[in-house]
C-alpha cells in the first residue's frame, strides 16, 4: 500500500497545455497541508517543454496532482490492437505523430453511431472528464501524449501505474469535478476575450470563498493571502484557479489509503483523484 510519510506534505496542482508558451504557460500551484487546512505557498508559470521537464526533477517529498489524463480507453487500445499493459502503450503511443494519433482517433469515431463516437474510461463517467482520446475542444489527447511521457522520463511515481521515486508522487486530477462542486454547472473561465464576462469574476469569486470555508466534501479548507485571491479572481483563463483546484485534490489524496485509488481501478485505464 501507498502511504505517504512525511508530516507536512508539499502538494502541487498543475494546469497543463499540450503546446506551452509564455502567453499560455503550464501553471504550478505548490502549497502546505496541515490537518485540514491546505496553504497556497506559490504560484508558478513554466513557458514551455524543458522548463516543465526541468521543474518535473524538483526534489521531494510532494504530491501532485496533474490535469491530463494518465491513460486511455481499454476498449479503444483493444480495438487498434495497441498493447494492453500501461507502460508499452505508453511508449507506443508517444511513437505516434500528433497528426497519426488524430487520423486514427477519427477514423474510429467516424466507424461508431452517433451519440457513441467516443470510447470512455470507467472513470469518466464519475468525474464528469472528457474522453481521453478527443483530440479537440479540449485537445486531450494531446495532453496525455505531451504530458505522460514527460512523467515517465523524470521518474516520478504513478501510483497503480508504474512505480517511480515515491518522494515524488504524480496523480491525475480534473479541476472540472471540484469546480462542479462548488459553482455547479456555471462557467468561470474563457480564453476568449469576448467571453471573458463579469459573470464569469463573480463565479470565480465565489468558488473562492466556498474553498476557503471548505464547503466540498474534501473536507479541507484553502488558505490564501489578499493579494492571492485577487490575483486568482482576476485571471480570466482561470489557469492558476485550475491549479489550485488540482492543488485541493492533492492535498485530499496524501490522507487517503493509496492515495484514494478505487479498488477496481484499470490498471491500463488509469483513474481521476476524487472521482
Amino acid at each position: 500500500m501507498d502511504v505517504w510519510s512525511a508530516p507536512d506534505p508539499a502538494v502541487i496542482g498543475v494546469d497543463f497545455t499540450s503546446r506551452p508558451t509564455p502567453r499560455k504557460p503550464i501553471t504550478v500551484a505548490r502549497g502546505q497541508r496541515s490537518g485540514d487546512v491546505v496553504q497556497l505557498k506559490a504560484l508558478n508559470q513554466l513557458p514551455g517543454d524543458e522548463a516543465f521537464a526541468h521543474w518535473l526533477a524538483t526534489p521531494g517529498p510532494w504530491v501532485g496532482a496533474f490535469d491530463f489524463p494518465f491513460g486511455l480507453p481499454r476498449e479503444l487500445v483493444e480495438h487498434l490492437g495497441w498493447p494492453t499493459e500501461w507502460l508499452p502503450l505508453i511508449r507506443h503511443y508517444a511513437s505516434l505523430s500528433r497528426e497519426t494519433v488524430r487520423d486514427t482517433f477519427a477514423a474510429f469515431c467516424a466507424a461508431r453511431p452517433a451519440g457513441g463516437k467516443f470510447a470512455h474510461r470507467a472513470c469518466d463517467a464519475p468525474a464528469g472528464s472528457s474522453p481521453s482520446m478527443k483530440w479537440v475542444n479540449p485537445p486531450v489527447a494531446f495532453m496525455l501524449h505531451a504530458g505522460v511521457p514527460r512523467l515517465i522520463e523524470a521518474g516520478v511515481h504513478l501510483p497503480g501505474l508504474l512505480d517511480g521515486d515515491g518522494s515524488r508522487v504524480a496523480l491525475e486530477g480534473y479541476p472540472g469535478l471540484l469546480a462542479r462542486e462548488l459553482i455547479g454547472s456555471r462557467s468561470y473561465k474563457a480564453d476568449e476575450r469576448a467571453r471573458q464576462t463579469p459573470e464569469r469574476l463573480i463565479a470565480r469569486k465565489d468558488m473562492l470563498e466556498a474553498l476557503e470555508q471548505g464547503r466540498t466534501r474534501l473536507g479541507l479548507r484553502l488558505r490564501i493571502t489578499h493579494a492571492q485571491r485577487d490575483l486568482l479572481a482576476a485571471d480570466p483563463m482561470a489557469d492558476s484557479l485550475d491549479a489550485v483546484l488540482c492543488m485541493m485534490q492533492a492535498a485530499w489524496a496524501t490522507g487517503q489509503p493509496n492515495w484514494g485509488k478505487p479498488l477496481d481501478a484499470d490498471p491500463l485505464e488509469g483513474w481521476i483523484i476524487t472521482a
